[in-house]
């Protein structure tokens, strides 16, 4: 026989060559060939270099099935990892039929054999050749002994069980390509422990850092103003608090004499409640939680209440603040007519305590901690062949990385959260597992959420526009592309490893409360479809929206403080504007917290667009198709928006599909 045509290819990364001795073979439907060496030209495999060997087997193998690889260090020669492309593979030098065989991954010389399958996907339910089963078992097995479960919070998600990035395959990490920002002038201020000095020192500060940042300079010109304080409730960097109420919770003791200065003439809080324009701010997770220390003083949170109108205009004001959960005699509601430095004031521990969920709830948890536990499922239950591995990687690999450097840093002692911010190290376990518990599935689909909580018909919700388009969009994108795999309900019910896959992410990653409405199976082709919606709606429009807004809304810090000094005022009329000051954060612990959220905020200069893809899955007929037409849909989408916020003071671009990442990359 002439022997089969093998072309192994290195990928074009600079680093991705070795000097390694490069094995070869066969695996057939009937037997397997005899290890051939690859010896390309130059003695090494180059970046980017192709070489071809024939392998004659010495009887027929049947079908190639599974082509094996294994890297040997070279004596004398640096053991360098190897980035393979793929395998090419030809029964003749000239025939037109090509089989080809991905790789798109690093190998050591410690992995011993790596085998390698087609680029046909497939179900487990499809695989006729048991050897082909036996290979998907095998791949899970090795995925499970190195990819494990760990605890990072009691009562939260649970992540994986590494705490340093070597630990991590080195095809699960990334580079972060940095934007370029220079913090060096926030840097200078690090050694500086005592409070601001005056309002004129915060304003040199921000006109340093904020005079190219339109929003920021809206924000600092408006901060003090009821109309933006609802505004940001709603298209700020966490509109996931705000919702609507038709009764009073027990605990707020609000009557309509206190407020009918704010409402409508002749109207009531019962008949504005009626009516739909009544919503509430609660923070009651953060009660009864210590406050953190920052240079050796005590910071304090609060759990505030805040009531807020939507009146004929358009706009939404808060009309209520109670600073703490329980009611009582020295926990008075402060209102819009009070005087202007108490307003402002309780408006600010509003600000303080919505800082605290946002950063762990809204975003780490909604987002980071969603996309690592479905990325682990992934590793686990779904080997690479199988058509939702390669669909879903791409938006949720980037999380292990990213949130194994978050709780080595920024959550870990001498992290930004211990030294800086009011939910420090001993409160923070709780707010996790707090909201791990409040979390509920429909709260991360975008149609029922925005229903729920009533701001789905608000006409200057923009976040809320926004993401129901984009939200529409990739679900189209997730049904067409369920049905090139799945024809009916029963092959979704049928598909074991996809089964274990939900089965583990709700009884491992979300510890088996079942009260959060999350599934624990998939019946139908509609629940896996609303799903898989979820996971790269989380990783991607929702994690541009509360994560790339941080330095717009954050800057001006009163507006946002991470902290607060002195404790909630337990009577009205005790503090002035300039009284003000000594609530917030110091110096050093303002300018620490500006450094990483200018950090966070910018994209990296390789960041990947909403449904960009680079991997060989998305280029193979079928799923290109889909790309091609959710691509036509995201661009559709970026001039309305475009098109809107011509109209707009302030535009809203946060969830634009062109300034959406891909996946959780920062």
């Amino acid at each position: 026989m002439e022997g089969f045509h093998v072309t192994i290819r290195t990928s074009l990364g600079p680093l991705s060559g070795s000097y390694g001795t490069l094995w070869v073979s066969l695996i057939g439907s009937r037997c397997e060939s005899l290890p051939v060496k690859v010896v390309p030209d130059g003695q090494c495999l180059l970046p980017g270099s192709t070489c071809t060997v024939v392998i004659k087997p010495d009887k027929e193998i049947g079908s190639v099935v599974l082509v094996r690889l294994r890297l040997e260090a070279r004596p004398g020669f640096p053991d360098l990892d190897w980035h393979c492309a793929d395998v090419q593979l030809k029964q003749r030098f000239d025939a037109e039929e090509l089989d080809r065989f991905p790789c798109h991954r690093w190998i050591k010389t410690a992995d011993g054999d790596v085998e390698l399958r087609s680029d046909r996907v497939c179900m487990l339910n499809s695989e006729r050749l048991q050897i082909l089963r036996e290979h998907r078992a095998r791949e899970l097995q090795t995925k499970q002994q190195h990819i494990r479960w760990s605890t990072f919070v009691e009562g939260g998600p649970r992540c994986i069980d590494m705490t340093i990035m070597k630990s991590l395959d080195p095809d699960l990490c990334y580079t972060r390509q940095s934007p370029g920002t220079n913090s060096n002038y926030l840097r200078g201020f690090t050694d500086r422990t005592e409070s601001w000095s005056s309002w004129e020192e915060l304003d040199i500060l921000f006109s340093q850092n904020g005079k190219d940042n339109t929003v920021a300079k809206y924000v600092r010109a408006h901060w003090k103003e009821d109309a933006f304080f609802g505004y940001q409730c709603l298209n700020g960097c966490n509109p996931l608090q705000i919702k609507q109420i038709h009764s009073l919770p027990r605990n707020l003791p609000v009557t309509t004499e206190m407020v009918v200065d704010f409402l409508p003439e002749g109207s009531s809080l019962e008949q504005e409640m009626k009516k739909g324009t009544m919503f509430l701010l609660d923070y009651e997770v953060l009660d009864d939680l210590p406050g953190n220390v920052i240079n050796g003083k005590q910071t304090y949170l609060a759990s505030p209440l805040c009531l807020l109108h939507y009146n004929n205009h358009e706009e939404l004001k808060p009309i209520a603040i109670q600073l703490q959960k329980t009611a009582g005699p020295h926990n008075p509601v402060f209102l819009p007519s009070d005087p202007e430095p108490d307003w402002l004031l309780a408006k600010m521990w509003v600000r303080c305590a919505d800082f605290q969920v946002h950063q762990l709830h809204s975003h780490f948890l909604r987002t980071h901690l969603i996309g690592e536990v479905c990325c682990i499922a992934t590793l686990r239950n779904l080997p690479e062949i199988h058509p939702l591995h390669q669909f879903l990687m791409p938006h949720i690999k980037t999380s292990l990385q990213i949130n194994v450097q978050a709780r080595s840093s920024l959550l870990a002692p001498q992290g930004i959260f211990d030294k800086a911010i009011g939910c420090g190290l001993e409160a923070l376990p709780h707010l996790l597992a707090r909201g791990t518990d409040q979390l509920r599935y429909t709260s991360l689909c975008v149609p029922d959420d925005l229903t729920e909580r009533g701001i789905d018909t608000m006409a200057n919700c923009y976040y809320a526009q926004d993401a129901l388009r984009v939200w529409n969009a990739l679900h189209r994108f997730v049904m067409s592309w369920m049905d090139l795999y799945y024809n009916d309900d029963q092959e979704v019910l049928q598909d074991s490893e996809l089964q274990s896959w939900i089965q583990e992410i709700f009884t491992e990653g979300l510890l088996n409360f079942t009260h959060t409405g999350f599934p624990q199976s998939f019946q139908t082709k509609s629940d896996l479809s609303k799903f898989i919606t979820m996971v790269i709606f989380s990783c991607s429009g929702l994690h541009a929206a509360v994560n790339f807004s941080q330095m717009d809304f954050g800057l001006w810090m009163p507006n946002s403080p991470p902290a607060m000094f002195r404790p909630p005022p337990k009577v009205k009329g005790s503090v002035t504007e300039e009284k003000l000051l000594s609530f917030l954060p110091d110096v050093n612990a303002t300018c620490s917290v500006l450094i990483i959220l200018l950090m966070l905020s910018q994209p990296s200069a390789n960041y990947v667009p909403l449904c960009q893809y680079g991997e060989w899955y998305f280029s193979t007929d079928a799923p290109s198709r889909l790309v091609e037409a959710v691509q036509k849909d995201l661009k559709d989408i970026i001039e309305h928006i475009r098109k809107r916020n011509r109209k707009l003071e302030l535009p809203y671009c946060y969830l634009s599909p062109d300034a959406i990442e891909n996946s959780v990359a920062i």
